[in-house]
């Protein structure tokens, strides 16, 4: 290992919506974070490891900072707010193409409380000109001093590895946390729940998805080396969503399973029978024994 080995922790921040599951995805080379067009698709605060011979990084990826409805959305904002104490790094992810609002307002207060380095990351410059970018780097430059400003498009790639660097060179000097072949420390069942979610959002229509959670029962050995056995419930908060989930015929869950199916079996190594229920649990959002249930806590 390097004599000046440096090793750390760095938090992706910013409002729904705005690539931060992407960013984490494209910096590790690999899907760790789920991903949908829809806000609020990152609930909980999800650790990613990416190890060299030089540093070890570990990312939190996390809930889009908004303005909290529920129960559910107090536990992600206090999600978020936590893990600006906690790392070493803040990476402060924005749109190109959008402009400073409301939400950025009310997260650049939230910066001033802090005493972390903030790198901001201006992201989705694919879909923006060089005139935009560069009128949006001088009005965040005029609300608070970061410690870098780089635009980059986790999309494509461009300027990951600058940003990747002027991270690394913001971690202090010391060993690594955690073994170097792993790269997220969450719970096996729960990646599998967040896939499962994911190919619900995916498909589901749009007032659907915010009330879905997934609970997996079970993760068996099915008497074969190669095969494993998954049971898993997805709930939603009405049973007029729960004839939507399932479809016609079933059709709409035998869709969400499959495609499930194939991310889960690329996760796991292995083939899987997954085995899926639809359940009705009214207001679990508010509820803070259903949100403790689905590892909101």
């Amino acid at each position: 290992m390097n004599a000046e080995y440096r090793s750390g922790f760095a938090a992706i921040i910013g409002r729904p919506n705005v690539g931060k599951s992407t960013l984490l995805n494209a910096m590790m080379g690999e899907k760790i974070s789920i991903i949908s067009n829809k806000p609020q698709t990152t609930r909980n605060s999800i650790r990613a490891i990416y190890t060299t011979e030089d540093f070890q990084l570990a990312f939190l990826d996390t809930p889009g900072i908004h303005k909290p409805k529920n129960m559910l959305g107090e536990y992600m904002l206090a999600s978020a707010q936590a893990a600006l104490n906690e790392v070493d790094v803040i990476i402060y992810v924005v749109e190109a193409g959008a402009g400073i609002g409301r939400g950025d307002t009310y997260i650049l207060e939230m910066l001033n409380n802090v005493r972390t380095p903030v790198i901001l990351a201006i992201n989705k410059t694919d879909l923006s000109d060089r005139k935009r970018v560069d009128g949006l780097i001088e009005e965040y430059r005029s609300k608070r001093a970061f410690a870098d400003i780089i635009p980059i498009s986790a999309v494509n790639g461009d300027n990951l590895n600058i940003l990747r660097g002027a991270i690394v060179e913001k971690l202090p000097e010391g060993p690594q946390y955690f073994p170097a072949d792993m790269v997220t420390d969450q719970p096996e069942r729960l990646v599998v729940s967040e896939i499962i979610r994911e190919k619900a959002l995916e498909l589901l229509e749009q007032e659907v998805p915010h009330g879905i959670a997934v609970e997996v029962e079970a993760i068996e050995e099915s008497g074969r080396s190669d095969l494993l056995n998954i049971q898993a419930n997805i709930y939603c908060e009405k049973e007029s969503h729960k004839r939507i989930v399932i479809g016609k015929g079933g059709s709409m869950l035998k869709r969400i399973g499959s495609l499930a199916r194939t991310d889960i079996e690329n996760l796991l190594g292995c083939k899987v029978f997954l085995e899926l229920w639809v359940k009705v649990k009214k207001d679990w959002r508010d509820t803070a024994g259903s949100l403790k249930i689905f590892g909101y806590q």
